[in-house]
């Protein structure tokens, strides 16, 4: 009886913590900056104005809200660009401290919401619950 319950929560053990996780494929390196897609260009600026933002989350697995990056690490900084309308493009600090340009691509979609997963978990520990109970009351039926 042991042998079925440890073989039964090996079961339960890989269906809630499956091993498929891998990263996100994007189709651009970008940063979001109030609400809105900034797609990275291969132009660098020189004519900055000033700061307006940085990253406050850095992930190339997941999308998150906020002034999220996908190719640049928390901190990196935001600037207008002279002449240049916010609207359109702003710059972002590039690695090797010069400015590259980025271009308003429109609204970010922020995180995803499928909760396919949660209501896997749900199930399957309601499930769990289920068979538990009914284990406590057969141990306790053959006690009396």
């Amino acid at each position: 009886m042991r042998r079925n319950h440890l073989i039964f929560f090996i079961l339960i053990t890989s269906l809630l913590f499956p091993g498929n996780l891998s990263a996100t494929s994007w189709a651009n390196e970008f940063v979001v900056w109030h609400g809105y897609v900034y797609v990275i260009s291969d132009e660098y600026v020189t004519d900055i104005h000033k700061k307006i933002g940085h990253v406050t989350v850095y992930s190339d697995m997941a999308t998150y809200t906020g002034n999220y990056s996908n190719s640049y690490k928390k901190g990196t900084k935001y600037y207008s660009i002279k002449g240049i309308s916010t609207d359109e493009a702003i710059a972002v600090q590039h690695k090797d401290g010069k400015f590259i340009k980025a271009n308003r691509d429109g609204k970010f979609k922020g995180e995803n919401t499928d909760y396919s997963g949660l209501v896997r978990n749900v199930i399957i520990i309601c499930l769990l619950a289920i068979l538990v109970i009914f284990l406590v009351r057969n141990r306790y039926k053959k006690r009396t």
